[in-house]
């Protein structure tokens, strides 16, 4: 069983930047491929990001390549998520998400085991 708290999420003007982070509770985090994901009111979750167990491999959603920045510290249990030039529609609430199950930075949603609480982010224009 692994618990995810994310964090970080907030109000930020059109351009800015905001850092997510999520804490896993994982004994044995590196075991897990990472992942970010969003959700938007009356939309699906859409994937954004994720890191591969090592940490050596990252995957992004064309829609924030070269803007978002996925990262992860195994001796801290962490996984981050940079978030620069932000736009009004990346306004979402971000989830934090592990995966057991798959290798190789898996994207769709049901792929993940594990999933935080969320956190919101709102980008005014």
């Amino acid at each position: 069983q692994v618990q995810l708290v994310e964090s970080g999420g907030g109000l930020v003007q059109a351009g800015g930047s905001l850092r997510l982070s999520c804490t896993a509770s994982a004994r044995t985090f590196s075991i897990y491929d990472m992942g970010w994901f969003r959700q938007a009111p009356g939309k699906e979750r859409e994937f954004v990001a994720a890191v591969s167990r090592s940490g050596g491999s990252a995957s992004h959603a064309d829609s924030v390549r070269g803007r978002f920045s996925i990262s992860r510290d195994n001796a801290k249990n962490m996984v981050y998520l940079q978030m620069n030039s932000l736009k009004s529609e990346d306004t979402a609430v971000y989830y934090c998400a592990a995966s057991s199950r798959f290798t190789g930075l898996p994207r769709p949603p049901t792929y993940y085991d594990y999933w935080g609480q969320g956190t919101q982010v709102t980008v005014s224009s």
